[in-house]
């Protein structure tokens, strides 16, 4: 076989996969007063995350319907993670967890709400009737590790929940 011919589909194949699987590092900061930001503060500007009361977190992975092993890992330990410390909060609603195709028609409306258009791990802190999305892209170059994984991903609940 023509091996011009391999090449074309392998190619269309790779960019698919990557297209699939990019996120736009953004890192967010809580500021004192409860705000989050993308701007990294300043050594004088002091952020805060305990100081937040949460109602509710959600704790959700987006992806698309062709997935990598990096994705994959992100939605099983978010999920591992939540529910082998959260459970009361599970229980009770005030922690939710949830892997979403945003492919899929009816996840249209919530991956537009998380401005979700590849691979994601979104963090959406409820406090004052209001949505507090972030999304966390260090999880990606934790998947390798899945104690420091759940470590990172509990931590940060935690500061959530101000514990």
């Amino acid at each position: 076989m023509n091996k011009k011919v391999l090449i074309f589909p392998l190619l269309i194949f790779g960019l698919f996969i990557i297209s699939g699987c990019s996120n736009d590092d953004k890192t967010y900061y809580f500021k004192e007063d409860g705000t989050m930001t993308d701007v990294k503060p300043s050594g004088s500007e002091k952020t805060s995350i305990d100081r937040i009361s949460v109602d509710k977190i959600q704790v959700y992975t987006f992806h698309t319907t062709a997935r990598c092993a990096t994705c994959i890992a992100i939605g099983k330990l978010s999920k591992e993670t939540v529910e082998e410390y959260y459970q009361d909060e599970l229980k009770s609603g005030k922690i939710e967890v949830r892997e979403i195709n945003i492919d899929l028609l009816e996840n249209k409306e919530l991956a537009k709400k998380f401005q979700a258009s590849g691979s994601s791990l979104k963090i959406n802190a409820i406090y004052e009737g209001q949505d507090h999305i972030s999304e966390d892209v260090n999880v990606w170059r934790l998947t390798s590790d899945e104690t420091q994984f759940k470590n990172y991903l509990k931590n940060k609940i935690d500061a959530l929940l101000g514990k």
